[in-house]
């Protein structure tokens, strides 16, 4: 059996949530092995679900209400050990500096382009697992 990466997906709208698992499919890349989705709606639960650990990465929501996908990213690069990387949802792409500002290893655009989304995803899970090897 082969492998899986986790991802954990944040956001309050289940569209999103939705157009986040059809971008990525079940294997973003031909070099990363299959995805599983943690799909989270609220802020307790992305904190819950980091607590226990085994997500590799995050997908977090910039628009999402009452959290915002930027604060949540920022403090969770604060309050967990070893902080998986996050691919941030940006609404426009001059909110790539706020990306930025909370900590994000990457951001893409909403809505999801499907080519975008899966190359930064892939991305950041060659990067966790090379750093997960070492």
């Amino acid at each position: 059996m082969q492998p899986t990466a986790t991802v954990l997906v944040y956001s309050d709208d289940a569209t999103v949530r939705e157009q986040v698992r059809l971008a990525a499919g079940r294997r973003p890349a031909a070099d990363v092995p299959p995805v599983e989705f943690l799909e989270c709606a609220t802020l307790p639960a992305v904190l819950t679900a980091l607590e226990q650990g085994g997500v590799d990465v995050c997908v977090l929501d910039g628009e999402a209400v009452p959290a915002g996908g930027m604060g949540v990213c920022r403090q969770i690069k604060d309050e967990v050990f070893r902080c998986p990387p996050v691919l941030l949802l940006i609404a426009r792409p001059q909110d790539a500096w706020l990306a930025t500002w909370s900590r994000a290893e990457a951001a893409v655009t909403l809505p999801v382009d499907p080519v975008e989304f899966a190359e930064a995803l892939a991305r950041l899970l060659r990067r966790r697992l090379e750093l997960g090897a070492a």
